[in-house]
């Protein structure tokens, strides 16, 4: 995927993306980071085709992604939302079943065979198999979780993004959501971009990471190119230290406030 000088604006009094390059590389995990309101979750949208830009233009495939059918897009790309509306009184397996609609005919009423082992492979991969007839309300955060990713597994795209996938999740659980990112990445050759807001995740789950600030693309490659305690101090307003041990790796201590900078709309 190739973004080419994007710029987007919800309301048209300001761009909330401006001027955003970037390509991502497949195959690997990408991490956007940055402060509140900088535009990391508008990227995503713009790049997943919820949004048009006004300026600028997506290529997913040698192909400008505002040109796919929807079907066709949800073959290619799936992603997993901050938010997600719950439908009323439905149990796991009938939720992940949603991610096939891609391949189902208009009147197709049940799965197909092919749906049924595409099911049990996402239910499987994503630890949920005792769960498959239980209530969405009836499950753990983390659970409900693995239930959306799952659906969007079921989709079977080569590609996955995810909008803060470990917000409001106890610690266990966010750890439990990204090592089930990575073994995605790294057993099943997905390719993966997501927003995350702990820098000491994206170090230590991406293999490139991009910053952004206002609305604009200030930093990206790998974790140790772009985690520096400078721009943590400039991006953030945050001194940090940071640090590499044997034990621990590559890592970001906080040590305390140093001023913070206005900043734009998420």
């Amino acid at each position: 995927m190739e973004v080419n000088n994007v710029s987007f604006s919800y309301d048209q009094k300001a761009d909330h993306l401006k001027s955003v390059d970037l390509a991502i590389a497949p195959g690997k995990i990408t991490s956007i980071i940055g402060p509140n309101g900088c535009g990391k979750s508008t990227l995503l949208e713009v790049m997943s085709g919820l949004h048009a830009p006004q300026k600028g233009r997506v290529i997913l495939d040698g192909k400008l992604i505002r040109q796919y059918k929807p079907k066709e897009l949800a073959k290619r790309l799936a992603v997993v939302h901050q938010k997600n509306e719950i439908p009323f009184d439905i149990n796991v397996e009938n939720l992940v079943g949603y991610g096939r609609m891609p391949y189902q005919r208009f009147f197709q009423h049940h799965p197909s065979e092919e749906d049924e082992k595409v099911i049990d492979w996402a239910l499987s991969i994503t630890n949920l198999q005792s769960k498959r007839k239980a209530k969405i309300e009836e499950l753990s955060g983390g659970e409900r979780q693995r239930v959306w990713i799952a659906m969007a597994l079921a989709q079977k795209t080569p590609m996955l993004f995810l909008d803060e996938p470990t917000t409001y999740l106890d610690v266990y659980y966010q750890f439990e959501i990204l090592e089930l990112i990575k073994k995605l990445n790294r057993e099943h050759k997905m390719t993966i971009v997501m927003v995350l807001h702990d820098m000491n995740q994206a170090i230590r789950y991406s293999d490139r990471i991009i910053v952004m600030k206002d609305g604009a693309i200030v930093a990206e490659g790998s974790p140790e190119e772009v985690i520096t305690e400078s721009m943590i101090e400039d991006i953030y307003g945050v001194k940090a230290k940071v640090k590499y041990d044997d034990q621990n790796g590559f890592y970001v201590v906080p040590i305390g406030v140093a001023g913070r900078n206005g900043h734009g709309a998420e």
